[in-house]
């Protein structure tokens, strides 16, 4: 039988880290012992808040159809967080939930795009932005970040790539995957050069607010600049920052049309975010910040102890990530040379595939992420899995050939 799928798959891989991920447990089914950084998953537990909080509202029968934007409790304790952390002031129809930060994107880009139409997209990116963008016929434009600049975004950069047909920019700091933060006179020049385009959405992904290194902070384009918050799509979520990930709670913050058009989308795709799943996320959002801070230094210990081990390896570059969890290697000294296994490394994914196959380290080459010759490195797992990961590192690049 032969089978027909939408044009719109043409193209479009699985996500890198998926795929990689899906390596890693075929050669850990084989008894191999993998360490692998691929994946952007915290390795602590759910706080406890998060649980008795879903726990209580099984209990209390909560266990129905939830309203497709968000359950009250949810909302107004998103509401709650903006205001408080953010400086921005939402009604309650301008907030929304959806399964995960991801589908708020897909269902933003899904509202508003259409064929031909552009997405602005700094690199490197996560990996999904232009991928969902090219399901609705978008083309991802993307905006090169300098590893010599720390990747931050800059101004003049933005400015050369938008044209009539710019739909969206996306922004995403602390970044995935260098964990640069845009300082906020970088944000104020970023926003200048977007109040000439009153077209254009911009889509604020903050997933990763919280997880900055000593002494930085994050900041939210629609409060840097006040005029730029009716065409601001404000992302967040619990999974990074509250180690939530299994909880499937995403949401946003937006100009009310925007939002309505995304909750249509919603209801006639996935419908409500589990129940139980809102109520924890209400309680973590209201609750304390120690469990975050906790994680947040710890994070930041074992980052600098990954980049100072990479650094010391003479073929690999490093900037020092400013957030997020991640380290993002420059590895070009490494390409043309011969691994012990009889591997030619022409590109980072050569590189990438070699570490796992013949040291058993699992990472996601940069060519996944739109800037190449670079790896990325979770440092969301015990330091003694990356101490020991970077020692197999050392040794791959000391035995190229």
């Amino acid at each position: 039988m032969s089978h027909i799928f939408a044009h719109r798959l043409k193209g479009i891989p699985a996500p890198a880290t998926i795929e990689m991920a899906r390596c890693t447990r075929a050669l850990k089914a084989k008894g191999c012992d993998v360490i692998s950084l691929a994946l952007g998953e915290p390795d602590f537990p759910t706080p406890p808040i998060a649980i008795e909080a879903a726990y209580t509202a099984a209990r209390a029968g909560q266990t129905r159809y939830p309203p497709v934007e968000g359950i009250p409790l949810l909302k107004e304790a998103i509401m709650r967080k903006f205001a408080r952390e953010n400086q921005l002031h939402y009604s309650f129809d301008e907030v929304m939930v959806s399964n995960g930060g991801k589908q708020v994107i897909f269902n933003a880009f899904m509202a508003t795009l259409n064929a031909g139409d552009e997405v602005v997209i700094p690199a490197p990116y996560w990996v999904s932005y232009p991928l969902i963008a090219q399901m609705f016929g978008a083309v991802p434009v993307f905006v090169p970040c300098r590893e010599e600049d720390g990747f931050h975004l800059r101004a003049e950069a933005l400015a050369e790539v938008l044209t009539p047909r710019t739909r969206w920019v996306v922004l995403n700091f602390p970044n995935n995957p260098t964990g640069a933060v845009c300082h906020a006179e970088e944000l104020k020049a970023i926003a200048e050069v977007l109040s000439d385009y009153q077209d254009i959405w911009i889509l604020s992904d903050e997933i990763y607010e919280y997880l900055v290194s000593d002494g930085k902070h994050s900041f939210s384009i629609a409060s840097i600049a006040p005029d730029l918050k009716e065409r601001t799509l404000t992302v967040n979520g619990v999974s990074k920052a509250y180690a939530m990930t299994g909880w499937r709670v995403g949401f946003a913050g937006g100009p009310a049309e925007l939002i309505s058009a995304m909750r249509c989308l919603q209801g006639n795709a996935t419908s409500g975010v589990c129940s139980v799943a809102q109520a924890a996320a209400a309680a973590v959002l209201d609750g304390s910040r120690e469990t975050v801070d906790h994680m947040v230094s710890v994070y930041n210990r074992r980052r600098k102890m990954v980049v100072e081990a990479l650094r010391a390896i003479p073929a690999l570059t490093c900037a020092m990530p400013e957030g997020a969890f991640y380290a993002y290697p420059g590895i070009a000294q490494c390409l043309g040379r011969t691994t012990p296994g009889g591997r030619v490394l022409k590109t980072d994914h050569d590189f990438a595939m070699a570490l796992l196959e013949e040291a058993f380290v699992a990472t996601v080459p940069g060519s996944a992420f739109g800037f190449s010759p670079h790896l990325r490195l979770s440092c969301a797992t015990s330091e003694e899995a990356l101490q020991e990961a970077c020692r197999r590192i050392a040794t791959f690049v000391d035995r190229l050939q």
